[in-house]
């Protein structure tokens, strides 16, 4: 019924915008038989709007994977590097919700666990819109960043790592098989959450033992809540290793997972001495990183997805000193 209903705006999208085209195109014509320079100017905006929109139903077309509709899970976690790397997954945390706030999209914060003095050790957010998964998979990897160092005296310049996970919510229809083998630990919440949520074990974290796979989520107040939560991220991660191997076969990149460290980044984020950001796989640059960290994610996705799509293996591009 979900995609039925996809299916079905996508065309009477379609449709509107040939419409529109041609009121356009007739307003030109009759702008330039009259020679009236201010209804050229009109239909010429006309134009590039529906040219704009026209390229976002474009990129809307390349989502078309199995679960590129779904509701998505987006994990953050820091690498090596203390206080400078949890600042940095923070950062990256606070560049997701940026991005998801522009798409109109809702962000449930399932956990976080804070870090030693400043950012974040982790955390785990549903982003819940249309093809919330399609878009946010190509950001899956390891991100680096490199800056003078807030928390140095001395203003060296310093490089961080944090890797982003992105895997879809699945519906009860699609049976993942769990097997027994797994660990399940029950905790107090962190941070913020009133006294009943700090005082009593209500945050549940599982292992899947033969992956070593972990959820974990402290958000609501009650341990079976929580507990339900983890079941349905562990079904969901689970389901992603099966799209991954999927896209290995085509040679896609999307979602492949390495150690956070040098070798390993999707992208380079430079603030000094210069300025500029550069996907490593597609080539994209930016040399607004503000902009950037503040949500301005859809020329990177749309590289991405544009190269996945097209079955491209990323070829090996040099990375930023």
């Amino acid at each position: 019924m979900r995609e039925r209903q996809r299916l079905d705006e996508s065309m009477s999208a379609v449709r509107k915008l040939e419409a529109e085209l041609l009121d356009a195109q007739g307003l030109m014509e009759m702008a330039e038989a009259e020679n009236d320079a201010a209804m050229v100017g009109d239909a010429e905006k006309s134009i590039v709007a529906l040219s704009r929109r026209a390229e976002g139903m474009r990129l809307q077309s390349m989502l078309s994977g199995e679960a590129d509709a779904n509701d998505t899970y987006l994990e953050i976690h820091a690498g090596a590097g203390g206080t400078e790397s949890q600042d940095w997954a923070e950062m990256l945390m606070r560049m997701y919700t940026r991005w998801a706030e522009k798409k109109s999209y809702k962000l449930d914060y399932l956990e976080e666990s804070a870090g030693e003095g400043a950012g974040i050790k982790s955390a785990t957010v549903l982003v819940k819109g249309p093809n919330a998964y399609g878009w946010l998979k190509s950001e899956a990897g390891v991100h680096r960043l490199v800056r003078i160092s807030p928390f140095d005296s001395n203003a060296r310049r310093h490089t961080s790592f944090s890797s982003v996970t992105v895997y879809p919510v699945i519906d009860q229809t699609i049976e993942i098989d769990i097997p027994e083998n797994v660990r399940i630990d029950v905790y107090r919440s962190s941070g913020a959450g009133g006294q009943h949520v700090n005082k009593t074990e209500s945050a549940v974290r599982i292992t899947h033992l033969p992956t070593s796979i972990a959820v974990s989520c402290q958000t609501e107040r009650s341990q079976h809540q929580n507990r339900a939560i983890c079941w349905d991220m562990l079904r969901s991660r689970l389901y992603e290793i099966e799209l991954a191997k999927k896209q290995a076969e085509t040679g896609a990149f999307i979602g492949e997972k390495t150690d956070i460290g040098w070798g390993h980044q999707i992208r380079s984020y430079v603030l000094q001495p210069y300025q500029l950001v550069k996907d490593l796989r597609t080539g994209v640059e930016s040399r607004s990183p503000d902009d950037v960290l503040d949500g301005d994610l859809d020329p990177f996705m749309a590289a991405a997805l544009a190269q996945a799509v097209g079955g491209k293996k990323a070829e090996k591009i040099e990375d930023l000193e």
